[in-house]
């Protein structure tokens, strides 16, 4: 987890791409899937965006969530939430190198 530089974002805009998972910001902070458990959400998701100078808050090119229940343990929402992540990314990446995104006022249209 890096912060990029405003250098690099004036180089490349719109080409840099982040993930995360999609509980910001609700659950903030060094460990958001166990106070996620501890509050008892019952979705879980991603979120793939191009990196802007705000962070966090750039255009969203991606998203998809999965479902848990009091069933799963804090490991299991770990480890859905990397699947999805890795989802979710793959998926952005394949659109912006298609060139199926157009950003338009922070936000993207995705063409199919």
């Amino acid at each position: 987890m890096q912060i990029v530089s405003t250098n690099v974002i004036h180089k490349f805009p719109n080409k840099v791409i982040n993930i995360h998972h999609s509980f910001l910001p609700a659950f903030v902070g060094a460990k958001p899937y166990h106070s996620a458990y501890k509050r008892g959400v019952k979705i879980i998701g991603a979120t793939s965006h191009y990196v802007t100078e705000a962070l966090d808050a750039g255009p969203i090119i991606e998203q998809d969530v999965a479902r848990v229940s009091h069933t799963h343990a804090i490991k299991d929402l770990i480890s859905k939430g990397r699947d999805l992540e890795k989802i979710v990314l793959s998926n952005a990446i394949k659109l912006h190198i298609a060139r199926k995104v157009m950003v338009f006022n922070n936000k993207t249209v995705i063409f199919s």
